[in-house]
């Protein structure tokens, strides 16, 4: 469970590095707080942000969860390391031109899509047996 443990700091401190990126944006473009809405760069920016932050809300649980009940946390972490290599993709993508974030959003849904599933059924199996 520590490299679960390792990973989730990790995850953490990307989003913690893509604020810091939100207030870069706020600076270079003057939209101070709270503004939401801005320069194109901003928006870019600050979306970024909120939707790993939304993207957080399943994959943490999901994936201690399939850590626990799969009792395979090497890959949940595994799976945690492919999620944050997705999201710096995604970020890489999204900045330069939205319409293509599809492939690095891709890459960070199908590793936490995994967890959440594989944990639920990790979860039902216990139960049943």
């Amino acid at each position: 469970m520590e490299y679960v443990a390792i990973v989730t700091g990790l995850v953490l401190l990307q989003l913690f590095w893509f604020s810091l990126q939100v207030g870069k944006a706020r600076e270079a473009h003057k939209c101070p707080a709270p503004a939401m809405s801005g320069p194109p760069e901003f928006e870019r920016a600050y979306r970024v942000h909120m939707n790993t932050l939304e993207q957080l809300v399943i994959l943490i649980p999901s994936m201690w969860m399939f850590a626990y009940f799969t009792e395979q946390a090497d890959v949940a972490a595994s799976l945690g390391i492919v999620f944050i290599v997705g999201r710096l993709l995604y970020r890489s993508t999204y900045m330069a031109d939205p319409a293509s974030r599809t492939i690095g959003f891709m890459v960070g849904f199908v590793p936490m899509m995994i967890m959440l599933v594989g944990s639920m059924i990790g979860a039902g199996m216990k139960l049943i047996g």
